[in-house]
């Protein structure tokens, strides 16, 4: 009898540890394809990028990638409590990433950046930065604020880095030379949250409460940001910010 019923449990986290190493892989080889002409394989700290600010950026944010892909591997292969205590680091780093990617952000900005064949002017494209950090931000809160409980906390925590991938999925078009536009690159985006989901209904039979409520969380965000920044209070703000 015990054994019937703790094996549909062990099964559970079975796969999840191979489906979570999967997923982060996946992260790995999306920011490289967005980034591996421009910075990785220009060298990273010899890439010619356009300001100071977007190096620090640039090294922040690959940081957070290889420590998500270490603190999954650490679970995978059951070393929790060195995940624990290396989980300190990781949500220090999360924490840094806002300032840091707030300054490249406007850095940006004032440079005029705005992707081409977006058809966003640099002031609505400022938009997209600053909504990816506050996502960023909501989700890699609120998993600390689960960290006790794993099966939310590394949900949350993966699509927390969901966003950050909007800037290697823009670079397509340059990296891959495929032609692309905002609602491919948001599709491309959903295939992340949209897999978990697919997990969560093949292994648990049904969506846990966090992974809906944290891809509602994005999709309510990416659906609005671009009405948002096209409003007067925002193009406002927007212009003062460039100065």
């Amino acid at each position: 009898m015990a054994t019937a019923v703790m094996t549909p449990r062990k099964t559970k986290v079975q796969s999840d540890r191979i489906f979570f190493p999967l997923m982060c892989l996946l992260i790995l080889v999306t920011v490289w394809l967005g980034f591996s002409k421009t910075y990785y394989a220009a060298g990273m700290v010899t890439a010619h990028l356009p300001a100071p600010i977007i190096h620090v950026h640039a090294a922040a944010m690959t940081l957070w990638l290889l420590t998500l892909t270490v603190q999954t591997s650490l679970v995978s292969v059951r070393r929790v409590k060195l995940h624990m205590v290396t989980g300190l680091w990781g949500f220090a780093l999360a924490a840094s990433m806002i300032p840091i990617g707030t300054l490249a952000a406007i850095n940006a900005l004032r440079r005029d950046m705005s992707p081409p064949g977006s058809g966003l002017t640099p002031l609505t494209f400022f938009v997209v930065p600053v909504t990816a950090l506050l996502a960023f931000a909501l989700l890699a809160g609120w998993s600390y604020a689960v960290r006790r409980k794993p099966d939310q906390h590394k949900r949350l925590i993966l699509l927390a880095t969901v966003p950050l991938l909007d800037a290697a999925v823009g670079r397509f078009p340059e990296t891959l030379g495929i032609a692309s536009t905002p609602m491919s690159q948001l599709l491309i985006l959903c295939m992340f949250p949209a897999a978990l989901i697919a997990y969560d209904l093949i292994s648990r039979r049904r969506i846990q409460r966090v992974t809906w409520m944290g891809t509602l969380v994005l999709l309510v965000i990416w659906l609005t940001r671009i009405p948002l920044a096209q409003t007067a209070p925002w193009q406002a703000l927007a212009k003062l910010v460039h100065g």
